[in-house]
């Protein structure tokens, strides 16, 4: 491995300082709102139920606990406000799941002392990853699909899962001391829910303190659309904990992925996936490819020996664009794969890297079967001079990797 190979015992002399502005940064802002344990949470139970369509401004209180019955949308451009501090729990039996359609918004503001949570109806005993729908928004900004409007795929109904359409600044609402959990249940044989989905949402959208653990499928899907996310915690997903798709332009700023190397679904998950189109056929050309822009984002498979299910941390498919700016990976077979389209020189520069550390790590650029590729590896280490590699090992780079306890997932 020759891309800025750095001796363990003058790594942390040597990038010190370049070290002290890489992945999360900040005060421990993990303190007061996070959960790493959810499942030992005894939540009330309900006194309120949700079910149907919300067409008019409507309130949740704190002082009630509420259960989603089935599908609910907030429709008409009806604005759902959530005080901070209120529980919201997902039916087992019929899928509860929260949809904000286009037009409408979600207002969930809570605060670091008092976050809003959507969780499991069951018992603590008994929750688990899928237990219930998720959360969905669905906006009317850009996708580079012909006609630039869908269906949802989870429920096509086009009175209310439609979305899309040309307004890049639009808000579907705000996103913000936010936990997800036990989230992302199977409809069929071949399609999940995730714990968050944002459909062409536009730049006024905020999600913003966020932390979605132990989906059954995505932490976050993102659909097209121009939308921020930043301060995000994915802990302990089954599948992607970031997927784009449909020329999505998203920066991921100052958050982190935390996985266990023993939890996948049968996809092979990463870390994040993305991708331009789901077929070359129903790509626009016209319309934008998808862009990604990681700022100082943490990406961690929490083991020692890059033998669990995870295997790459990035899955980089054609006509997508990736930046990556103070980040540091750590703990996988493979820091990015590439899929068989992008292995040729002229794609390489849709690929920029500063100031990344890429530790523990088996290989750098592989294929899609993990084999390393060695055009890329030399074009890298040719082209790029601040991607560094190290073996410092994560209980060594971090300072608490231990999510049992209070987590700390800052370089040290």
């Amino acid at each position: 491995m020759k891309i800025k190979s750095i001796l363990v015992a003058l790594f942390a002399f040597s990038t010190a300082i370049a070290q002290n502005q890489q992945g999360i940064t900040g005060d421990n802002w993990f303190s007061g709102w996070t959960n790493f344990k959810p499942k030992a949470v005894e939540y009330n139970q309900p006194t309120n139920i949700l079910s149907g369509v919300i067409a008019e401004n409507t309130t949740l209180s704190k002082r009630n606990v509420y259960v989603l019955m089935g599908t609910v949308y907030v429709s008409n451009n009806a604005t759902l406000t959530i005080e901070p501090g209120t529980v919201i729990r997902g039916d087992f039996e019929t899928n509860g799941t929260l949809v904000i359609t286009r037009g409408s918004k979600l207002m969930a503001e809570g605060k670091e002392s008092d976050p809003i949570v959507f969780t499991s109806t069951k018992s603590t005993a008994d929750r688990k990853a899928g237990d219930w729908g998720g959360v969905i928004l669905y906006g009317d900004g850009p996708l580079n699909r012909h006609g630039g409007v869908i269906s949802s795929i989870y429920d096509p109904n086009p009175l209310y899962n439609n979305f899309g359409g040309t307004n890049e600044k639009g808000s579907s609402g705000v996103l913000k001391y936010v936990r997800i959990e036990f989230a992302g249940k199977k409809i069929d044989a071949k399609t999940m829910l995730n714990g968050l989905t944002l459909g062409a949402v536009g730049s006024g959208t905020i999600v913003d303190h966020v932390q979605v653990s132990f989906a059954k499928d995505d932490a976050v899907e993102v659909i097209g659309g121009i939308v921020d996310i930043n301060n995000f915690i994915s802990f302990n997903n089954a599948d992607d904990d970031f997927d784009f798709s449909m020329g999505v332009q998203c920066n991921v700023n100052n958050s982190i992925v935390i996985r266990s190397p023993f939890i996948s679904d049968n996809t092979r998950s990463r870390c994040l996936e993305i991708d331009s189109y789901d077929k070359v056929e129903n790509f626009d050309a016209t319309k934008k490819k998808t862009v990604i822009k990681l700022n100082n984002v943490t990406m961690v498979s929490n083991e020692v020996n890059n033998q669990g299910l995870v295997k790459e941390a990035i899955s980089l498919k054609s006509d997508s664009f990736l930046e990556m700016n103070n980040c540091v990976v750590a703990g996988f077979a493979s820091f990015i794969a590439l899929d068989d389209k992008y292995l040729s020189e002229p794609n390489f520069k849709q690929i920029k890297i500063s100031n990344t550390t890429v530790d523990s790590c088996t290989a750098m650029f592989t294929n899609e079967t993990l084999s390393p590729v060695d055009t890329v590896n030399n074009w890298f280490n040719t082209n790029n001079k601040t991607l560094y590699v190290s073996s410092i090992g994560i209980m060594n780079l971090f300072k608490n990797n231990d999510t049992k306890k209070k987590p700390d997932f800052r370089l040290k």
